[in-house]
């Protein structure tokens, strides 16, 4: 099992491991903090326009998405300056159905700032990451629909970069 870091703030990790969900929550709660949000995404038995979804494999150029994963939890710092703990975990390789694929956690003194925090860095890890899933059903496998362009982290969001609701 994979562990959270010891003596640092932030936690940023592209694995092919099972992710440390229950690591997570433990890790981001600290005396100071009043709050914290935990969100984990799970593979699921669906997608757009596709049903007997059995398993996903998620593929990503390590270091590029390793870079922009801590871009985004830098940039979420700005934002707020007083989240405690940020941890923003992916999962690249093959999955099977609710296993999780990515996970955020973000501690805070209050509430808001945790889960402002926590919604701006999973969407967007989504609209930034070279991170890629190629889903698996019935009928055989391709690539996910909900394509989009890549932005940088801070680059606000245009129509051609918008993520279509899947």
């Amino acid at each position: 099992m994979l562990s959270p870091p010891t003596d640092a703030s932030d936690w940023v990790l592209l694995t092919d491991a099972p992710l440390p969900v229950d690591a997570l929550h433990a890790w981001a709660a600290t005396p100071r903090a009043g709050a914290v949000v935990v969100f984990v995404g799970i593979v699921r038995d669906h997608a757009d326009g596709r049903n007997g979804v059995h398993g996903m494999t998620y593929e990503a150029y390590e270091e590029p998405a390793q870079r922009v994963m801590t871009e985004i939890v830098a940039d979420a710092r700005r934002r707020w300056a007083d989240l405690e703990r940020v941890a923003l975990v992916h999962r690249a390789g093959e999955l099977e159905l609710s296993e999780p694929s990515v996970a955020v956690a973000v501690s805070s003194p209050h509430r808001d700032h945790a889960f402002e925090a926590a919604r701006y860095c999973i969407d967007t890890l989504k609209e930034t990451a070279p991170i890629w899933k190629q889903e698996h059903w019935d009928g055989g496998s391709d690539w996910a629909l909900g394509r989009h362009e890549i932005r940088r982290v801070g680059e606000p969001i245009t129509a051609a970069t918008a993520p279509r609701e899947v």
